[in-house]
């Protein structure tokens, strides 16, 4: 990567750039830093560049060729990763899928004089969902061993990565996700959503997740043949479990009120569209998709995964259920179906707490001050540039 003296270099080390949480967080970070920062973007799958889209002009931003992220942890490939990292200023790894990488660090920074590395932990697949593996669990100890901070957006990850994988806690960063809040207040027009228009006698459960077995979307479709045959389920997102999805629609005779529309690149014009937020996943931490519906002021049923009950206003936490329980996921859906001034009320302090809380400059603000704050103590390390 060409150097500028002016502007720093971040390597981003990611499990996948699709247009998760965790990359779009990533793409308002670099497109917020703007001109202040030079960026080379790496994913573990070549091909997983949904993000992509979504960042700015201004962003200058690379997808450089890069060793495997994946594969056995041979020393000899470990050795590659780390001589690949070299001649940057700042290298930011994201999730287990690149935790090969904070291991190669860790074994070869001295070797190639490699700046700090920052580790971003946001969840975990459905292989971790209910019980995190022992392995993975040790070798995360050791790769995280030189990091120069581990960044989690949860209290519940800041307690697995400080008891479990015994992190000091000068290590340990929790930063809470943002969003632009201001821009969940618009009105969304009925033919907002891709390939779906909403007609004026709907009522709409909506959900934003990625189609996958760890959002457990299937008890979604499941709660809805409680509800009233003008409520409909949509469900926004890609993934290899949409033809499930389908499947279980059609079994339970609801395809006409189940709707899977796709991606949706920006979510603030489609949001309001939702009657009720809903969430049915296996395992979460600190999801973007709720806060992006508290501050569209909406309503949200959740089971009590992660952070979310400590997320929504406490008006909203009765709604939060058990996990793993669709009775009670089901019981709360029909609540609030019924009673559209519960509704309101319910979305009006959620949209109080996620404008003061869960604002994206808050967030913004932090992640700069860590990640400039460890290059200046990297550079007085090493007696300046």
């Amino acid at each position: 990567m060409a150097k500028s003296p002016l502007r720093p270099r971040f390597l981003h080390l990611h499990s996948t750039f699709n247009a998760g949480g965790k990359e779009l967080r990533c793409v308002r970070l670099i497109n917020a830093f703007g001109t202040a920062a030079d960026h080379a973007i790496v994913s573990a799958e070549p091909d997983a560049l949904g993000a992509k889209a979504r960042l700015s002009n201004v962003a200058n931003c690379r997808f450089p060729e890069f060793p495997a992220l994946k594969g056995r942890p041979t020393p000899g490939r470990l050795k590659k990763i780390a001589a690949a990292m070299q001649g940057y200023d700042l290298i930011l790894t994201y999730n287990w899928g690149a935790m090969d990488a904070v291991m190669a660090h860790t074994l070869f920074a001295d070797v190639y004089k490699l700046a700090p590395l920052v580790h971003h932990e946001d969840g975990f697949n459905s292989d971790e969902a209910t019980k995190l593996k022992t392995s993975r669990n040790l070798y995360r100890r050791i790769a995280l061993g030189r990091s120069a901070a581990l960044v989690v957006p949860s209290r519940k990850l800041e307690d697995i990565a400080l008891n479990i994988w015994q992190q000091p806690r000068s290590r340990v960063q929790r930063i809470s996700n943002g969003i632009p809040t201001l821009l969940f207040n618009r009105v969304a027009k009925a033919d907002a959503m891709p390939n779906l228009v909403k007609r004026p006698q709907e009522n709409w459960v909506g959900t934003i997740a990625g189609l996958r077995p760890v959002k457990n979307l299937t008890a979604l479709v499941r709660a809805m043949t409680g509800l009233p045959d003008y409520w409909h389920l949509v469900i926004c997102g890609e993934g290899p479990e949409r033809d499930a999805i389908m499947a279980e629609a059609e079994r339970l005779n609801i395809d006409d009120r189940v709707h899977l529309p796709g991606h949706v690149a920006q979510p603030d014009k489609v949001m309001s569209l939702f009657d009720i937020f809903a969430l049915s996943s296996h395992s979460e931490q600190f999801p973007i998709s709720v806060v992006e519906a508290m501050a569209a002021g909406l309503p949200v049923v959740a089971p009590d995964v992660g952070d979310v009950m400590q997320m929504v206003a406490p008006e909203n936490e009765p709604l939060i259920t058990p996990a793993g329980d669709e009775q009670a996921l089901t019981d709360s859906l029909q609540r609030l179906a019924s009673d559209p001034d519960h509704r309101a009320a319910i979305g009006k302090a959620n949209r109080r707490k996620a404008h003061s809380e869960y604002d994206e400059k808050q967030m913004i603000s932090r992640y700069k001050s860590l990640y400039w704050g460890l290059m200046g103590r990297a550079s007085m390390r090493s007696g300046g540039k």
